[in-house]
């Protein structure tokens, strides 16, 4: 009975953070039980917070787009991302992407079945070092393109990013499974260093997936209805994965996977639903790797004071301290690994 009593006592105190959530981009079905409440959802929460969310997007995303080239714009309405070949000038690509491969700091890695994803810091000691990166970073084109992606004047977190694939062992990779990240638009972007063929884990993408159409509502509807503890993990905290039958219903094309030459960029709106591509034997993937995801909810876009020059290079290695610190109560999947530059493939304790 003190059990019971102690429990609802909780969950008294925690109704008020549960409320103020809703008006968030809190997404997990398991830690909010509003969010999972199946009752509320039948009532049409979920589906509430999905096209509120979806109208105030599309209605920042006109305000951002006239700083956009036009066919950038066309070409991310109609498929849901936007490549950019040659995205330096090809003169100065090499000597960009040397600086970046042979580049030594600190490092941290997570492990996801067979793959390892190695991420360094875009800092600024990495930005004093290499002036080239700064600039590219720095670009108005490119971030014109990148906030109208995530319909927000933020800055994103910028990461020299590393996945080695098909490294050991047999568990699947989680990140092969076509997904959506959240229940609302965020960007996502990759700067390929190498060339990625269609067999070497490319990104891959259901072109259109990013438009809530009244077949993606239903679906979205659907899935709000799920008992959370009885479906996989990631799908219960809010990173739904597809089921077999489930692009059909939505009327959606098959997953397309974009091999692409090197100085590559990529740039996508990952509510849509996208996965890594299976790679034949071992392979490594080296990318400049970006992202941004803001509360859905706001309505104006900017305001952001973390993307303030002088704050915005140093906030990954603030959200790593802060996950080190409290990473018995959070968790913490990102583990220093030391030094390193992103091709380097020494063993470590945490592989």
């Amino acid at each position: 009975m003190a059990g019971k009593s102690f429990a609802s006592g909780t969950r008294l105190l925690l109704l008020p953070l549960w409320l103020v959530q809703l008006a968030t981009g809190a997404k997990s079905f398991l830690d909010n039980p509003l969010i999972g409440s199946r009752r509320l959802n039948r009532r049409g929460l979920h589906a509430a917070r999905v096209r509120l969310a979806d109208a105030l997007c599309r209605w920042r995303r006109r305000r951002l787009a006239g700083r956009v080239r036009p066919e950038w714009v066309a070409a991310f309405e109609r498929d849901g991302f936007v490549i950019v070949y040659d995205v330096v000038p090809p003169a100065q690509f090499p000597a960009l992407r040397d600086a970046i491969l042979g580049y030594e700091a600190e490092a941290r890695e997570m492990r996801q079945g067979d793959a390892i994803t190695r991420r360094m810091a875009v800092d600024p000691a990495m930005l004093a070092s290499i002036p080239a990166l700064r600039q590219l970073l720095a670009r108005s084109d490119i971030n014109a393109l990148m906030h109208f992606v995530a319909s927000y004047r933020v800055t994103p977190l910028h990461y020299i990013q590393t996945i080695a694939s098909n490294v050991d062992g047999d568990a699947p990779d989680p990140q092969e499974t076509l997904h959506a990240d959240s229940f609302h638009a965020s960007l996502k972007s990759w700067l390929f260093l190498n060339p990625v063929a269609a067999d070497k884990g490319p990104f891959c993408f259901v072109r259109g997936s990013h438009r809530f159409t009244a077949e993606r509502l239903a679906w979205e509807h659907a899935r709000s209805l799920s008992d959370p503890h009885a479906i996989d993990r990631l799908s219960a905290r809010g990173s739904p994965r597809l089921r077999p039958g489930d692009l059909a219903a939505m009327k959606l094309p098959e997953a397309e996977a974009l091999a692409v030459p090197a100085n590559t960029l990529v740039v996508a709106d990952t509510v849509g639903f996208h996965a890594r591509g299976a790679s034949v034997g071992r392979t490594e993937r080296v990318e400049i790797w970006s992202y941004a995801r803001r509360n859905p909810f706001l309505p104006w876009l900017g305001g952001d004071l973390l993307s303030l020059p002088g704050l915005a290079e140093r906030r990954v290695g603030w959200v790593w301290a802060f996950r080190d610190r409290f990473a018995a109560r959070i968790g913490q999947p990102w583990q220093p690994v030391g030094r390193r530059t992103p091709v380097d493939d020494r063993d470590t304790a945490h592989r």
